[in-house]
């Protein structure tokens, strides 16, 4: 009887779903090679470009154009998760939150404020969760597969830190707005032609005084277009090789173009310009003594035994070098008495950092856990200086690698796009 009584109960359940009118919940938009894009994530997409936009007080183009923006932003997001789905990239939970946490330290804000910003600005702190997820893993994908594709020699570095050194510290530093027209990979005659006739209608817009960011969103061929083609403060020698050599010498609110490339002709608005001050850092010389937790040393008794160091130290009853090369578990720094040297306390992990900074000259620390087990920490002396020869040649290095990195960054997601197998499955988009 309790069979009969279920089966006609499921038999009206569909006789009711069968004469209800069909709800559409979600439909494919694009294939793109072995995934799809939905259109709900294309609306979901240019309503938060909206929703920017409209906080920032931004001029938009017209709907289709942006939907045609996002599209494209999405097909490639769509093949870089496919890799990062194909190479095993993932980001874990504890991950996210340091991430999270960092975003709000980085704004002066506590994580529960964030949530209370991001739900303000109309979305659900979870989605927002998820958003920066996707951008760590899109990220992880980008390094891992444009890093190896950055060469940078010895000589290029030297010279870097040449013509640093003969520009002094005052180097300029462009707000730079960006529109790429762009023309195919192996384009023809016609196709250039096109492209710069393009190109000499978007400055005319330009120079008549329409919107920049409307007429980038609505136009551009560039990673920033989704973002009004902002691609924020960048130095003088980080900035790609041709954007360099064409800003130069230009004053703010400057249109500059068109400047050809392999991608097309692109136009650039010096949106702002300022020059950088000289820099001091502040480096700390430090010691430690490291224990490392193991099978036979638990968590608790490698912190006891720093409290013990700790107090015979204060007590006079042992010496901190001596401990250090007895017990340190820091090879590198064990032979020196614990002792690290002079460094920008940034080099450190977070924990190692933030309790650098509390401690005064010859202060020494409580036990402090991190990633690499428990430290007992000194301060030895702090100064506020010049960057010596070695930061003067990372930061050559890392400008050359910025530059480089960005230019084989654009390379790289346009041979993945040109690819890629694309079919438009909404009438709207053909």
């Amino acid at each position: 009887m309790k069979v009969i009584v279920v089966a006609l109960f499921v038999s009206s359940l569909f006789t009711l779903r069968a004469n209800a009118a069909p709800e559409l919940l979600d439909s494919v938009s694009v294939i793109v090679d072995q995934g799809v894009v939905l259109e709900s994530q294309i609306v979901d997409l240019v309503s938060t470009v909206k929703r920017n936009a409209l906080l920032k007080e931004q001029a938009l183009p017209s709907d289709k154009a942006l939907r045609t923006q996002a599209i494209e932003k999405l097909i490639t997001d769509n093949l870089q998760m496919q890799l990062a789905d194909r190479m095993g990239i993932q980001i874990s939970d504890p991950q996210l939150d340091q991430t999270i946490e960092n975003i709000a330290q980085g704004q002066n804000l506590t994580v529960a404020q964030l949530r209370q910003q991001v739900t303000a600005q109309g979305a659900t702190f979870d989605k927002y969760r998820e958003e920066v997820r996707h951008e760590l893993i899109l990220g992880e994908v980008r390094r891992s597969n444009v890093r190896r594709r950055v060469y940078i020699t010895e000589q290029e570095v030297n010279n870097l830190i040449k013509l640093i050194d003969e520009q002094g510290n005052k180097q300029a530093e462009f707000h730079l707005g960006h529109i790429l027209i762009e023309f195919p990979s192996d384009p023809t005659d016609d196709d250039i032609a096109q492209s710069k006739q393009r190109a000499a209608k978007v400055i005319e817009l330009l120079n008549n005084g329409s919107d920049f960011t409307k007429v980038a969103t609505a136009s551009s061929g560039g990673p920033k277009a989704l973002e009004g083609g902002d691609l924020g403060w960048m130095n003088i020698n980080s900035m790609p090789t041709l954007f360099a050599e064409a800003v130069q010498n230009k004053s703010k609110d400057d249109i500059v173009g068109p400047i050809r490339s392999g991608a097309g002709f692109h136009i650039l608005k010096v949106k702002d310009l300022r020059g950088i001050e000289k820099v001091e850092v502040e480096e700390v010389n430090a010691r430690h003594i490291l224990i490392a937790p193991s099978i036979i040393l638990s968590d608790e008794k490698a912190e006891k035994m720093l409290k013990e160091f700790r107090e015979q130290i204060l007590a006079g009853e042992a010496d901190f070098a001596a401990l250090a090369k007895e017990h340190s578990a820091d090879p590198g720094s064990a032979l020196k008495g614990g002792e690290l040297g002079w460094s920008d306390p940034s080099a450190y992990v977070p924990e190692f950092r933030d309790t650098l900074k509390t401690l005064a000259v010859d202060e020494i620390s409580q036990p402090v856990r991190t990633q690499h087990g428990w430290h007992l920490m000194q301060l030895l002396d702090k100064r506020i200086g010049d960057a010596t020869e070695k930061r003067k040649e990372d930061k050559a290095y890392n400008l050359l690698f910025q530059r480089k990195f960005a230019e084989e960054s654009d390379t790289w997601l346009r041979e993945i796009r040109a690819n890629a197998y694309v079919e438009l499955i909404s009438k709207q988009d053909k």
